[in-house]
This record gives C-alpha cells, structure tokens and sequence, in this order.
C-alpha cells in the first residue's frame, strides 16, 4: 500500500637515528588533518530521493545516523541507529525514533527542519563524538573534527559526509508501550520512560533535498 509507512530500517614511530628527510615528510602527512574547505555545492551533487544507492539497513544500523538541526549560529547533532526512508503520505519521507529529552528536538522543534547525514568508517570515532554527551552540559559541538557545512536549503551538514538527507519536519507522536505487541519493543519504550520520565517521540519528515559527495 504506497500510503504505508517506509523501510524499516529508526573514523608513528620513532627509532635511535635521523630518519631519511622523505620518511620524515611521510610521517607528518599522518598528522595532518585535511579539512575540505569548499562551499557545500563543490563537494556534493544533488540526487533524487529514489536514486540515493546503498542499503539503508546498513546506513541506519551499522553506520548510524547524525541527526542536526539549527543554523550555523547555533545547532547540535546527535547520533541515531533506529530509523529508516521510505513514503509517506506519497511523498519520500524518513522517519526517526527519538528520546524525548534529546536536546537536537529542541532544535527540530524550533527550526522544523534538520538533515540526516551519512559517513564512511573513516569518521566513524568523530560520528561517535556527537552521542558521547548532550549539548546541554558543554559545546560538544566544538569537540568533534568536522566541518560543519549548510546545504542550499539552510540546514547544517558536514562538509565529510558521503550522503545527506535533508527534512522539513511534518509530524511528532508520542509512543505507547501498549503499541508495541513485540516484548522488546514495550520493554525498550518502559525503560526509556523509567529514565526520562517521558516516552520516546517518533519524527517523520519530509525529504526535501537529497546530495551524494562528489
């Protein structure tokens, strides 16, 4: 049924005597970090929702999601592994399963609209960065090596990522565990509610922009 929701799916050494000058300079290209510092449009192509290639499967749940929202003033990320793409509403949408007290809703919330982005195992240690603590209690957002970027639509991305997805927001839900028939499902949504006080919030979104890195 086209009207159903989606595919499930919600990143050295040293010795005793002078190194040739050539090792020298090798080592030293290991430290550097480069930083891509062109604008959003050299480094990504836009593509069509039902082109993007890949498995989502593996994008969600191995590779994780990074979820931002704001603007390049004041924004946060977050990192995500329940999600998924798919039509809703005979539109592409995506939708994403998230804890109430997550600070980057806040953001979503004000700025109804946020990108999910993709990377490559290469990022995979900054990625984790973005899920190590909220934005709440610090600047995480300066702790990470990434090159916020905004897309032509006035979200923000990272200048590293292999795909973005961005979104206008189109809905929140609160769940139920009486939802869920599945026990690990309830039991998921009953021990998050113990923590937080208040139960997980579905997000759907509307795809409105779609870019693969050149």
């Amino acid at each position: 049924m086209r009207n159903s929701l989606i595919l499930l799916l919600g990143i050295v050494a040293g010795c005793n005597t002078p190194a040739p000058r050539n090792e020298k300079v090798a080592d030293e290209k290991k430290e550097v970090q480069v930083v891509d510092t062109r604008p959003f449009e050299e480094i990504f192509t836009p593509v069509a929702p039902r082109d993007i290639t890949g498995n989502v499967f593996r994008f969600v749940g191995e590779d994780f999601t990074v979820i931002t929202a704001g603007t390049m003033q004041d924004y946060n990320s977050m990192t995500a592994s329940y999600g998924g793409w798919g039509i809703l509403f005979n539109v592409p949408s995506t939708w994403c399963f998230l804890r109430a007290n997550r600070y980057t809703l806040e953001f979503i919330r004000r700025e109804k609209k946020y990108t999910m982005v993709y990377f490559d195992e290469t990022y995979r240690d900054q990625v984790m960065l973005f899920g190590s603590s909220s934005g709440r209690d610090g600047d995480k957002m300066k702790r990470h090596a990434l090159r916020a970027v905004e897309t032509p639509g006035g979200s923000i991305a990272y200048a590293e990522a292999r795909l973005v997805i961005e979104c206008e927001l189109t809905g929140i839900t609160t769940v139920s565990p009486d939802d869920y028939l599945a026990e690990e499902g309830r039991k998921f949504v009953e021990d998050a509610f113990t923590e937080v006080k208040e139960y997980h919030k579905l997000v759907f979104g509307k795809i409105t922009g779609a870019w693969v890195r050149r």
